[in-house]
């Protein structure tokens, strides 16, 4: 009994110190991710597309949501080494990428199949859509306005849709599926090389 006892605690601490370990390997491909960012037909030259919610969603799936959530949290960490927004940018982007990936990651441990994977996963794109339009009209652009005009941030929104008339419409008509659309992308991405990696990551090789 007691063998059996300190085989489960050192099975326990093994699983435990990988996880750490793919946590940090995980944040550190994040961190990195976000220096590789790329303007996007049909939006402001000030918004960019990066891919660092990849990681955190894929964490998120192979040691759970809690995981995936921390994994945002330690690259936006880092990232405030580099912040141009004075930590600002940084807690916007943990909040949207982590109400993403936690909400995709819940709802594929309870629906532990690939079309609970697909339905956490577009949950998770929407909640991270509707929230960025608080998390930017809140956060984000206040502080954009101490370098650019508010009306110069409205201007290059009506130079590509000349019907918007206020921020609320411009995150709404542009922000909103934008955010979407970037979360896709991890979605797809995810899919594509989940099933070969996470076997690395949990250990099952």
């Amino acid at each position: 009994m007691s063998s059996q006892t300190v085989t489960v605690k050192n099975d326990t601490g093994t699983t435990n110190v990988r996880k750490m370990t793919m946590t940090g390997l995980l944040s550190a491909v994040a961190f990195l991710l976000m220096f590789f960012d790329f303007s996007v037909p049909l939006m402001p030259a000030f918004i960019k597309m990066d891919l660092s919610e990849l990681p955190a969603l894929i964490g998120s799936f192979a040691m759970g949501p809690v995981a995936g959530v921390v994994i945002c949290l330690i690259k936006n960490i880092l990232h405030l080494m580099k912040t141009s927004t004075g930590g600002v940018g940084e807690l916007s982007n943990f909040i949207l990428g982590a109400v993403f990936v936690f909400t995709a990651g819940m709802i594929y441990k309870k629906v532990n199949t690939r079309k609970g994977a697909l339905i956490g996963s577009l949950a998770g794109a929407v909640v991270m859509a509707v929230v960025s339009i608080f998390s930017n009209y809140y956060l984000v652009y206040p502080v954009y306005t101490a370098f650019m005009p508010m009306e110069a941030i409205i201007a290059a929104y009506q130079a590509i849709n000349s019907n918007i008339r206020n921020l609320w419409q411009a995150l709404v008509v542009f922000n909103m599926p934008f955010t979407f659309v970037k979360a896709m992308f991890s979605v797809a991405i995810t899919f594509l090389v989940y099933k070969r990696i996470s076997p690395v990551i949990k250990g099952n090789l």
